[in-house]
């Protein structure tokens, strides 16, 4: 049986941030079901343990809409508006196909050569800088997946340092008013940019989305563009920066690990799949509210409209699901983690985030072969928040 009182996440400070995984883990022992207070300025039901976990994502009473939350919920939806991540059926479902129409394994499987082509540009202004130092959240793990997702939606290259700073504001900032009015800027930039397209139609994904239509005329309101554009990217750009960034430390602080790898490259899709086991970028998923009592291992949640975060973080160190859990293990069968979710909500940009992973960290080992980090792991600062983890930066050094 869960504890009633309320667990106070904030005020374990900087700790919980850097590893939230040893309070996870205290947590599960106790129950799998727990009412916190989140950074973000809520209290929530969070949800620990692999199994009670994977139950709740895909628990039909648990809803994705804004609109059930609690109306003395104080926070309010960062979407530009509606898009699948934030549907329910049967809303979610037309949503979802219609961008699959356009998003397709096809398309993503052609930006391969284009991925590997831009990892090769920047590791070559990273590598010729003088001292062999740089912060690889700027060199590599953030332009990659911004400049690829802009590409594929059309977003013009000067725009992308302006949005890079809005997402980050909306995704981490704690204070509500700096989330509001990036939002706000966001949504706006985002109109405009639709506007450009419908006048100025290209082959890109964003202009795809405007022009596809189902087999029964159904199509995408202006809204539901905004919020699919917003969904795409963020979503397109935010986990994969974290998975190479969290993915590299994960290697630079396991060196046998690493050393294993450049020994075999073969290995490198299943090293990807255990980084995002180890340490995934996403610690919670996007909000969900209850809609009717939900029971959980004993606890029964109100259905008034309460929010419940499921800690896919923990759901992924879960040992009753992998044993020995903060083991980094690039050979460990991997599969079934849920570092993309579970259930009708998986993340559509998936294949995307690991073809992205495994071209930039294999081209960063193959010219990097004495990559090391340039700082104590503990002196790394994380992103604030408990929706997207990663190092705010990452120092590293190399010589040739």
């Amino acid at each position: 049986m869960a504890t009633t009182e309320v667990i106070d996440l904030v005020a374990l400070g900087e700790d919980f941030v850097r590893d939230p995984y040893p309070v996870y883990a205290a947590l599960r022992e106790r129950g799998p079901v727990h009412r916190v207070r989140i950074p973000e300025g809520a209290e929530a039901w969070l949800v620990v343990g692999y199994e009670a976990g994977r139950a709740a994502l895909v628990d039909p009473a648990l809803s994705k809409q804004w609109k059930n939350a609690s109306p003395s919920f104080p926070l309010s939806s960062p979407a530009a508006g509606p898009h699948m991540l934030n549907q329910d059926p049967p809303d979610h479902g037309r949503l979802r196909k219609l961008v699959v129409r356009e998003f397709t394994a096809r398309r993503i499987g052609q930006l391969a050569p284009r991925v590997a082509q831009i990892t090769d540009e920047l590791l070559d202004s990273m590598t010729a800088l003088p001292d062999g130092r740089a912060d690889l959240v700027d060199a590599l793990s953030f332009p990659l997946p911004i400049s690829v997702i802009c590409e594929l939606l059309g977003v013009p290259m000067l725009d992308r340092t302006a949005f890079r700073d809005w997402t980050a504001t909306v995704l981490t900032d704690p204070d509500p008013r700096a989330r509001e009015a990036a939002t706000h800027e966001v949504t706006a930039y985002l109109a405009d940019l639709v506007e450009r397209k419908r006048l100025k139609p290209g082959q890109d994904l964003m202009s795809g989305l405007i022009r596809t239509t189902d087999e029964d005329g159904d199509r995408l309101s202006q809204e539901e563009l905004l919020g699919t554009a917003w969904l795409l990217l963020v979503a397109g750009h935010e986990t994969t920066v974290n998975l190479i960034s969290n993915g590299v430390l994960a290697l630079l602080t396991h060196p046998d690990q690493m050393e294993l790898l450049r020994a075999d490259m073969t290995l490198m899709p299943n090293a990807v799949e255990e980084m995002l086991r180890y340490d995934g970028p996403v610690e919670t998923p996007t909000y969900r509210f209850t809609t009717g009592p939900v029971e959980i291992g004993g606890t029964v949640i109100p259905g008034d409209g309460q929010l419940v975060l499921v800690a896919l973080a923990d759901a992924d160190h879960d040992p009753a699901r992998f044993p020995d859990p903060g083991r980094f293990d690039i050979r460990r069968p991997a599969g079934g983690h849920v570092a993309f979710g579970h259930g009708i909500h998986y993340c559509l940009g998936a294949p995307l985030a690991r073809l992205e992973a495994r071209i930039a960290i294999g081209a960063l080992l193959d010219r990097c072969p004495r990559l090391t980090l340039d700082a104590h792991p503990a002196a790394l600062a994380w992103r604030e928040g408990m929706l997207i983890r990663g190092p705010q930066r990452l120092p590293v050094r190399w010589t040739s």
